[in-house]
């Protein structure tokens, strides 16, 4: 969109506020609202803020930022029409040069996409995000809104939930393909169409927000951590990806010849990110949390391997048919929705274009259930596994050229930072498991 039709949209539609969004460093949504009569300064100059109250942005000796609206994010937000409708806009963020922001995760992303693009291809993304649904009661802080499992019907309060969220997400251009209860009680599951890497990134963090929005309509509470409760299936967002030629739109994963139908292409970016996952990790699975879900016994991968419909492999070929070559993807299952996507998708991109580019080998399929594997299995296979904790995974980060080069020295420092004191704060905690295992003990 132009700005004369953004503007004449936004008369038409009857707005009297835009929301100006962004996200920190770690990915949590941030705003500004301005008055509709803003908008047309808002697009021509930007909006100033203070970047050094945002996590992981600017010190305060350079804390002038701007924010410029992406237009082909216009969307009416469907649950803020009293008093007047509300906008929502998808910012870039500029410093006062006009120059891009290097700490805008957007940027990021937007930066090796161009990468991608100045070598021909268009990288596609299609996340199933999960979450759970909680009622929100100070006396049943974990209570699930219903006691039922995977591909269970919905119980009504469920169900009505979902078909609003549905709706809200249609009218902010989000086609929903599937929606699903999952394993977990109050385990939810919502997907949409796969597309581009950027506007995938802008929707996934659009699913989030209308999630815990019309959750909190409905006093209940959302949350998209990957472990809310122990024993319990985890919250993953498997992400399936794809290269297109964009020249002539054909799927460059696809070979009609080949056991899994992959092409050299396929197994080249599957290399890449097998290379790269453990230091992946600390941006994929981002939080302490993150790793009480990856562990054995539940469907979340611990074991560095990829496979066709193995379920316990970090790489899965989903199966598609013969007559729809476009459907060739790979399925990336350790990451979880606490990952900023921005960041995400942009460490999943260049890993894989470098395994592309150096034309590293794909290690072996690994068919079997990994999880029968023994020590004595798994190095004879030759068969690592991912990080144990974040601490772990960010040692990898640390230390790893490709992390350095996607996220600059600079933002790498400051996410290492912010992440390191999350550990530390962690680690110093005194837990009630702590207190009833030792107290009669020692």
């Amino acid at each position: 969109m132009i700005t004369e039709d953004i503007l004449a949209k936004i008369k038409e539609d009857g707005v009297q506020f835009i929301t100006l969004q962004f996200t920190d460093l770690l990915g949590v949504v941030k705003e500004i609202i301005i008055p509709a009569s803003g908008a047309q300064s808002a697009i021509d100059s930007g909006v100033w803020f203070d970047g050094s109250s945002i996590e992981g942005f600017a010190r305060i000796q350079e804390s002038d930022l701007f924010l410029k609206p992406d237009l082909s994010t216009y969307s009416i937000v469907p649950w803020l029409a009293q008093n007047g409708k509300t906008a929502r806009l998808i910012c870039d963020i500029y410093r006062p040069d006009g120059g891009p922001f290097e700490g805008d995760p957007r940027s990021i992303l937007k930066k090796i996409i161009n990468q991608a693009h100045q070598a021909g291809i268009e990288p596609k993304m299609g996340p199933e995000a999960e979450f759970y649904l909680f009622k929100d009661e100070a006396e049943a802080q974990h209570k699930p809104i219903d006691y039922s499992g995977y591909f269970d019907f919905s119980s009504h309060q469920g169900y009505k939930f979902i078909k609003e969220v549905a709706s809200a997400l249609g009218q902010f251009g989000i086609e929903v393909e599937t929606s699903h209860h999952e394993v977990g009680q109050g385990q939810y599951e919502i997907d949409f169409k796969y597309g581009n890497a950027l506007e995938i990134a802008d929707k996934v963090l659009t699913l989030k927000y209308t999630v815990k929005k019309i959750a909190q309509i409905h006093g209940l509470r959302a949350t998209f951590i990957p472990k809310p409760i122990m024993g319990a299936a985890g919250s993953g967002m498997h992400i399936h990806q794809s290269l297109f030629d964009r020249q002539s739109g054909q799927n460059l994963f696809y070979d009609p010849n080949d056991h899994y139908h992959l092409s050299d292409t396929a197994y080249r970016f599957i290399a890449g990110q097998i290379k790269h996952i453990k230091a992946m990790s600390a941006i994929l699975c981002p939080t302490v949390n993150s790793y009480k879900r990856l562990v054995s016994g539940f469907e979340a991968p611990v074991y560095i391997t990829w496979a066709g419909m193995n379920r316990s492999a970090l790489i899965r070929i989903p199966r598609f048919h013969k007559d729809k070559p476009d459907a060739a993807r790979i399925e990336l299952r350790c990451p979880d929705p606490t990952c900023n996507p921005y960041l995400a998708f942009a460490v999943m991109i260049a890993s894989g274009l470098e395994g592309i580019k150096e034309k590293i080998a794909a290690p072996t399929a690994v068919e079997e259930n990994v999880y029968d594997f023994d020590g004595e299995d798994l190095r004879h296979k030759k068969i690592d596994t991912l990080p144990t904790s974040l601490k772990e995974a960010l040692e990898q980060a640390k230390n790893s050229p490709l992390i350095k080069q996607v996220l600059g020295e600079s933002l790498l420092e400051k996410y290492f930072y912010i992440k390191s004191e999350e550990w530390n704060e962690y680690s110093s905690q005194v837990t009630d498991w702590e207190i009833k295992k030792y107290s009669d003990i020692y």
